[in-house]
């Protein structure tokens, strides 16, 4: 059973203008589907069918199939879904049958991962969108959804931020860290490739920092740290001074922004998926989430500085997506920091 909070969401997905009848009586692949965004794609379809009469097929691929048993549940019994479990660096096999939809999500998208598998986070998102978008030009598809990031912008200029789509800075390819950013900008060139070469319809999501319910807590972004010390009734203990600067982005406002530009962006175009209004530092989230929740009596503990010369601050002092682009397809975020990250802490109780 999904948590009342998540239901609430999908049903907020749901009131999008958006060309929701495309995907009637259509097959739909998403990867990476245990992840909690792709996870709130894969709720979402299956509303529709519930809500509207649709019926739309969902195969969820997946490469750890006990984990999508314990995050789907009773959802596996439904006959218009299905798992298809293997790595995502694999072809599709011919017996999995064609797509009119593919949704590329499946990446490690979490710092953790660039360091003990920088090799995988980069085959996912190279190899694997090579063999998905074989996939999709085999099986004539009508829409490609490739879930890029933020990351691909690399150390802009402070005068590029809030930053457009059409602005990048410096990225050191020789660095292990850049494997997540350097193949997701490959990925993007596949999928223009493709659409150059054999037409297959590709449009790119790039979302900034997203939060929501079902996110793990573990994957070792600082906000899911936050958000466990919270549900966990800890004081928030700082490892930094948190003078960096983001944009919170709630998952219910992602997802209908990934739909959105799935449905309705120009092929072969890139969008800002985004918060431009929920830009906080590191430290002020801290701060509010412990305001959210007087009844805890949790603190913030403020981070001392070394004085031996060691702490390196973070080189990105401020990320922000310029929304114009996705905003004239019709979607703009509207969930407020207080209220999306107080949704997500409650949904885990």
């Amino acid at each position: 059973m999904l948590h009342p909070i998540i239901k609430e969401d999908i049903n907020h997905v749901l009131t999008q203008p958006l060309p929701w009848g495309r995907f009637n009586g259509k097959r739909v692949l998403i990867t990476g589907a245990n992840g909690f965004l792709p996870a709130y794609m894969v709720y979402t379809l299956l509303q529709l069918n519930d809500s509207k009469g649709y019926n739309i097929s969902v195969t969820g691929l997946v490469r750890n199939e006990a984990k999508a048993q314990k995050k789907f549940g009773d959802l596996l019994l439904r006959p218009d879904f299905n798992l298809l479990v293997q790595d995502v660096s694999a072809p599709v096999p011919a017996s999995a049958g064609s797509f009119d939809f593919i949704i590329h999500a499946a990446s490690q998208a979490s710092p953790k991962y660039y360091g003990i598998d920088p090799v995988g986070t980069a085959s996912a998102n190279t190899i694997g969108t090579y063999n998905l978008l074989q996939c999709a030009k085999e099986s004539k598809a009508e829409g490609f959804l490739f879930f890029s990031t933020s990351e691909v912008y690399g150390a802009v200029k402070e005068d590029q931020i809030p930053t457009r789509e059409d602005q990048y800075g410096y990225i050191d390819p020789t660095q292990v860290r850049a494997c997540y950013a350097e193949s997701k900008r490959l990925g993007e060139n596949l999928c223009v490739g493709f659409l150059k070469q054999y037409g297959v319809p590709v449009t790119i999501a790039r979302p900034f920092h997203t939060y929501g319910p079902g996110m793990e807590l573990n994957d070792g972004r600082v906000y899911a740290d936050f958000i466990a010390d919270i549900v966990s009734n800890r004081n928030i203990v700082m490892k930094s001074d948190g003078s960096a600067i983001r944009a919170f982005c709630y998952s219910a406002d992602a997802t209908a922004g990934f739909f959105s530009v799935l449905l309705t962006g120009e092929a072969g175009q890139a969008y800002n998926v985004g918060n431009g209004t929920g830009e906080s530092s590191i430290i002020g989230l801290a701060d509010k989430l412990v305001g959210l929740f007087p009844e805890k009596g949790l603190e913030v503990e403020r981070w001392q500085a070394p004085t031996d010369g060691s702490y390196l601050p973070s080189v990105v002092l401020r990320n922000a997506p310029d929304t114009t682009k996705i905003n004239a397809l019709g979607w703009k975020a509207t969930t407020s920091i207080e209220t999306g990250f107080k949704r997500t802490i409650l949904s885990y109780f």
